[in-house]
């Protein structure tokens, strides 16, 4: 008798277990209709992605049209030889500046043949940890090649980060706040070092973002925060740790604030003035991005997040914000004769024109057009999750043992296995910042200048991205 009670206790345990996992699925993985019906009412079809391509191919879109006019200045861009900051070299180049006006930081030289080819050739690439303060200075204050100019003013993009979203324990913060936080300063430094008149910076929209709790009671019928639209009020940005949703969020709040805090300050024999741009939410688009592009490479994706809702940002949109934010700063450092509000010190939220997007929409239009090679399987959403918890775990206990003061404890790191590629960043972080709709509203950078805008002109939608 005994062992017929065991078997149906362990049975209805399994069964629970079953209905409890089915249940917080169908929670999870839901998109409120009120919120659709507001935001983003189509879902889009195959169809829609032929249509779409087919539309391009007759009339691709270019982002020459709006880019902000030629100012002659030198420039430096750091992190210029990756996704966005390299997007930002190559529109300097396309409106006219002087490649020789053009200087690169990074920490590994251009591959990408829009950098090494043409005009980008005479870019001045140069390889710079910007932890290494010395080599910052010493790369900043390098001559440049002489062309006949004399007093030529610099601009300064700051797009270089360290990108470990999937961290959210406090011990491993430092590892974020290295370049996120120390990397900046060190920027700062060296910028008004130089005499540097105008700083712009790549921030986060995520900084903004709330972090939620995925193990729902029975009686819940969502997470806390499920639902989130950001602007560029400060106010919503969490001011606890753990309200963040990741490591990575914290640390580029800690950046951004010092990039504000240096609007103002003395820079050479006049003042520096500063921007941030907040990306919302996945930058994407041809030059290396780690969202489709990053679907495309790997063709077989397994996926638990197709009805989340959410802002994109097309790449060369990104780089149109930031040159947008400069004309606004050179604007007020040159005393305009019909002044606009001063926009030095503030930040932004950027993203697409156009409604937000599911996942589910991104999905369809990569399969759509990469004629079915490109796949997507759906996971449960509450397994993925228990999975997340458990790398997580295996994470940190490496991460612990590895930075002990113990070498005893060193020791033991190799025994605990080191969690790399997908495998790494499928932690809860990842979810709070996926598995929620994140609806991010521009409007105010898409204000004309007159009214404190930055005057963007987005010329591409999610859709058409």
């Amino acid at each position: 008798m005994g062992i017929y009670i065991w078997a149906a206790a362990v049975a209805s345990l399994i069964l629970a277990l079953y209905l409890y996992i089915r249940s917080n699925d169908a929670k999870l993985t839901t998109l409120p209709k009120d919120l659709a019906a507001a935001f983003s009412p189509h879902r889009l079809t195959p169809e829609d992605a032929r249509e779409a391509a087919e539309e391009l191919a007759k009339a691709p879109i270019s982002v020459d049209a709006v880019l902000p006019p030629k100012t002659g200045r030198r420039y430096i861009v750091v992190g210029g030889a990756g996704f966005l900051g390299g997007w930002i070299v190559c529109h300097l180049l396309r409106r006219g500046e002087d490649p020789r006006h053009i200087r690169v930081l990074d920490i590994r030289l251009p591959t990408r043949p829009d950098l090494t080819t043409g005009p980008a050739e005479d870019v001045d690439f140069r390889q710079v940890d910007i932890l290494d303060r010395d080599a910052v200075d010493a790369a900043f204050h390098a001559p440049w090649p002489s062309t006949g100019e004399t007093a030529v003013e610099t601009t300064v993009f700051h797009t270089a980060a360290s990108i470990r979203f999937y961290e959210r324990h406090p011990v491993l913060q430092h590892l974020s706040d290295k370049v996120n936080v120390q990397g900046v300063q060190n920027i700062i430094d060296a910028a008004r070092s130089i005499g540097t008149s105008i700083l712009v910076y790549t921030s986060s929209g995520s900084i903004s973002v709330r972090r939620s709790r995925f193990w729902l009671w029975p009686w819940q019928k969502e997470p806390e925060f499920f639902t989130q639209v950001i602007t560029d009020d400060d106010n919503i940005i969490p001011k606890r740790h753990e309200h963040t949703f990741s490591n990575y969020a914290a640390s580029k709040i800690k950046g951004e604030k010092l990039i504000r805090a240096a609007n103002g300050t003395p820079s050479g024999a006049g003042v520096l003035l500063t921007g941030s741009i907040r990306p919302g939410n996945g930058v994407y688009g041809p030059g290396g991005d780690i969202l489709c592009g990053a679907y495309i490479a790997r063709q077989v994706n397994r996926t638990f997040i197709g009805s989340i809702l959410q802002n994109f940002i097309y790449v060369e949109n990104c780089s149109l914000a930031h040159l947008c934010y400069e004309a606004r700063l050179l604007e007020t450092a040159q005393g305009s004769p019909n002044p606009n509000p001063n926009l030095g010190g503030q930040a932004f939220c950027v993203t697409d024109a156009g409604p937000p997007v599911t996942y589910g929409d991104v999905y369809t239009t990569l399969n759509t057009l990469t004629d079915g090679l490109t796949v997507f399987h759906e996971m449960s959403a509450t397994d993925m999750l228990l999975l997340a918890h458990v790398f997580e775990l295996v994470h940190l206990a490496h991460m612990l043992l590895r930075q002990s003061s113990s070498a005893m404890l060193r020791s033991l790191a190799p025994l605990v296995p080191q969690l790399n590629g997908d495998l790494v960043t499928l932690q809860p972080s990842l979810f709070a910042l996926t598995m929620v709709h994140l609806i991010w509203d521009d409007s105010r950078a898409r204000a004309p200048p007159e009214k404190g805008g930055l005057g963007i002109c987005a010329a591409v939608d999610d859709a058409a991205g």
